[in-house]
């Protein structure tokens, strides 16, 4: 079982500061299930690999667990398990890798908590749901993912793909991050745990998980799995996690709502947002309207006030955004004819949906700024390839109106959390060729006051087909 962490980070061998582990020396630890190694393939100032080696006595592992008066059977130690990864490998990186993994480092803490271009690969994965399980996991999660395939027996093409994998992830981020992913993330690919799981192993989650479990949209897949499918444990996990999505929401709702009001001091651009969309999806006559990326669900509340809307459906990947929504919303005590109008799920705008089928219109209000753009691809034909509603209108801010905001730093996005802003210019080409390559045509049409040179505030594209 090995697992490699590759860094170009210059000088690349303060690595080793980050792991505690000195790069000229081989290193090995103790472990219950046998010994871990750790050495360096590589380290030099333009490029450093650490590698971590699990060495699993099996033999040893089934007669600690069975005990000397109980059979064992031939299966029990002829087995993968010191070949794939699994939470044996969690195991060894908490006590190997421990002040890595919490984020620690005497000598180097101002590069523990540097976002750094780091690449991991491990070499075996088990994953029975095929390779698409491995990137819902961690596509997710920002990374760039690679993955090789094996079969069964490349003698007999019949017999299929096996299920293991080699799995490269790639990313710029803190080495306690990608840790951290790593170590919740094996033992759900894995599906099983080699000890018992209780309630400790609930807080563990929680910890590990802080600041992106909850948001993930895959975390009650993460959860059931890492707690071995024990549904009170699961229950009780995901329960606290809704907590903290929810706190997370309203925080930034509320923090959106304050930066919104100081940048747009004499107009309420939210509003003529909402208005503008809401008259063109009139205007095509539209009867049922798919919102993605809906939040908080102000767009959805403007829609239910208007009865030629049959269906509505908010999607979005915060669990929290969806709980505020129903409260917006009132959906508790919404009448049973109202309720069947809409409905709130949960889903990514980068993945595959066949629920996002069948709808007369798609939006995609102020959104496709909050996806890095290496994603866009991915939103693309999700959108406009895979869903295919009759119309989409997508709007996006418009960057050279920035100029306008005196209270915005030359050189500032409107929000925090947006990945870009485009000019016009940009947003006319990603535009035209999405919609090129998709069958689609588009029109574009300006939201709040026009400035003769720097255009308006906010851009929409309306895309028919």
């Amino acid at each position: 079982m090995l697992l490699t962490i590759s860094t170009t980070h210059q000088p690349a061998h303060e690595l080793g500061y980050l792991l505690y582990k000195n790069p000229a020396s081989l290193q090995s630890f103790d472990l219950p299930f046998g010994k871990a190694h750790v050495f360096y393939p590589e380290a030099g100032e333009e490029k450093c690999t650490a590698a971590l080696l699990l060495d699993i006595d099996a033999i040893e592992l089934v007669r600690g667990a069975r005990g000397r008066d109980t059979a064992a059977t031939v299966d029990q130690y002829v087995n993968d398990r010191p070949y794939v990864a699994s939470s044996f490998l969690s195991v060894a990186l908490a006590q190997v890798f421990g002040s890595a993994l919490s984020g620690k480092s005497r000598e180097r803490q101002e590069l523990a908590d540097t976002a750094i271009p780091l690449q991991a690969t491990i070499s075996v994965v088990p994953s029975k749901g095929g390779d698409q399980i491995l990137r819902r996991l961690f596509e997710p999660l920002g990374y760039e993912v690679r993955i090789t395939k094996y079969a069964l027996d490349p003698h007999f093409a019949e017999w299929g793909d096996s299920p293991y994998f080699t799995l490269t992830i790639e990313k710029t981020c803190r080495l306690q991050e990608m840790l951290t992913h790593i170590y919740v993330l094996i033992p759900v690919l894995d599906n099983d745990k080699h000890y018992a799981v209780g309630e400790a192993e609930v807080e563990k989650l929680l910890l590990r998980g802080e600041g992106w479990l909850a948001q993930h949209p895959e975390r009650n897949f993460i959860t059931s799995r890492y707690l071995r499918h024990r549904g009170r444990l699961t229950k009780q996990a995901l329960e606290r996690l809704a907590d903290e999505n929810l706190q997370e929401a309203e925080a930034a709702e509320e923090s959106h709502a304050v930066e919104e009001a100081a940048l747009e001091e004499k107009i309420s651009l939210n509003e003529q947002r909402i208005n503008s969309v809401v008259s063109v999806l009139k205007s095509i006559g539209a009867g049922t309207v798919i919102d993605l990326g809906c939040g908080q669900g102000k767009l959805l509340q403007a829609l239910l006030d208007h009865r030629e809307f049959t269906r509505i459906v908010g999607m979005d990947v915060a669990f929290g955004a969806l709980e505020v929504a129903k409260r917006r919303l009132r959906f508790d005590q919404m009448p049973e004819r109202q309720k069947e109008r809409i409905q709130l799920i949960h889903g990514s705008l980068t993945y595959r949906d066949s629920r996002l089928s069948g709808f007369d219109a798609a939006t995609c209000i102020e959104v496709i700024e909050h996806l890095d753009p290496y994603r866009l691809t991915a939103f693309e034909r999700v959108l406009f390839e895979f869903a295919q509603p009759k119309t989409v209108i997508l709007t996006t801010p418009n960057s050279e109106y920035n100029a306008k905001f005196e209270s915005l730093p030359a050189g500032h996005m409107r929000h925090k959390d947006h990945r870009f802003e485009w000019t016009r210019e940009e947003f006319r080409l990603w535009a035209e060729a999405a919609a090129g390559r998709h069958g689609y045509d588009v029109r574009y049409l300006p939201v709040g006051d026009e400035d003769p040179k720097l255009g308006a505030p906010t851009q929409m594209g309306v895309f028919t087909r």
